[in-house]
């Protein structure tokens, strides 16, 4: 992948965090009170039966138990636990506590990718921290020991997915809306049980609340999920991670434009850090080898043809 095609695969992934960064104005703005499981739920389980209606495919085989990892970590307790915070924290101290995601996926890549921690990464997450840091922490900023901890669980949880997202891949011949609506249903199946015996339904909802539902569904599910996992497919888990800390940016935006929340110049400054440690992560890649000359293509043509093994296949 070259240059401007990484380049643009990570503006469209980022989209994704960005959206996320809006859950948590539309918690506190239009849903219902101190209704996490509900939120989770209604946000995760319509979309992914949507995608599934559409493919008509299920998993199959190891995929079976596959989905339902990938589900509980990427969906059913990662929206749980964002709620959760969003709910017990300000948005942008929420978003701070959530950033850490991508120290854990720099823990778990050597694990379980055989990724190798370099200078750049340990330096993209101390930069990138700092600048959420300035971003979101004001001087009145509230903390609850609840929502601090939901927040670090639904980074682990997340973060967990992520590396196991990219180990697995997606087996061959199932496309991304499949891909997509296995673990979206999985996650809001995970959830449904808990949520009616864990939280009472509303006496009613407002069109605010119906709005606030179906935004979070379809724009922050639905659509968000498929770039999301069409981008971690393409790019490395630890460059695809740190694009989530668009998701405190777009908070931090929102809440100046709509919540007469202040931009200082420290919290700017926090923004250049967050995007220079967005950028700092992704991938480089090596100048194009120049093409082979028409002789060389000609040489290589006679040597392939004249192997004693042409057109026997490697299955080890």
């Amino acid at each position: 992948m070259n240059s401007q095609r990484v380049a643009v695969t990570s503006a469209v992934t980022a989209l994704a965090p960005a959206v996320w960064g809006s859950t948590y104005l539309v918690t506190t703005e239009f849903l219902p009170p101190d209704r996490p499981l509900l939120a989770s739920t209604v946000r995760a389980l319509p979309a992914g039966l949507i995608l599934l209606l559409i493919t008509r495919t299920l998993p199959r085989g190891i995929w079976w138990w596959r989905a339902v990892v990938l589900g509980v970590l990427n969906i059913g307790a990662f929206f749980y636990f964002l709620f959760l915070a969003a709910y017990h924290l300000p948005g942008g101290v929420a978003a701070l506590v959530m950033s850490v995601q991508p120290m854990i996926v720099l823990l778990l890549g050597p694990v379980l990718l055989q990724d190798r921690i370099r200078p750049v990464h340990l330096a993209s997450c101390l930069l990138g921290a700092a600048g959420v840091a300035l971003l979101v922490l004001q001087p009145d900023a509230g903390l609850d020991a609840t929502g601090i901890t939901a927040g670090l669980l639904g980074a682990l949880s997340m973060g967990s997915g992520i590396v196991l997202t990219k180990r697995w891949g997606r087996p061959d011949g199932v496309g991304l809306l499949t891909f997509t609506g296995w673990q979206l249903t999985v996650g809001g199946l995970v959830l449904l049980p808990v949520t009616l015996l864990g939280e009472d339904l509303p006496d009613h909802l407002t069109w605010g609340n119906v709005g606030g539902f179906a935004y979070l569904g379809i724009i922050g599910a639905l659509i968000a999920y498929v770039l999301w996992f069409r981008g971690l497919s393409q790019l490395p888990a630890l460059a695809a991670s740190f694009l989530s800390f668009a998701s405190p940016l777009c908070a931090a935006v929102l809440g100046y434009l709509f919540l007469d929340e202040s931009l200082r110049p420290l919290q700017l400054l926090g923004a250049a850090a967050v995007v220079g440690a967005v950028v700092l992560a992704q991938p480089r890649t090596g100048r194009t080898r120049p093409a082979p000359s028409q002789p060389d293509r000609a040489t290589s043509r006679v040597q392939h043809d004249s192997h004693p093994f042409r057109g026997s296949t490697n299955n080890e």
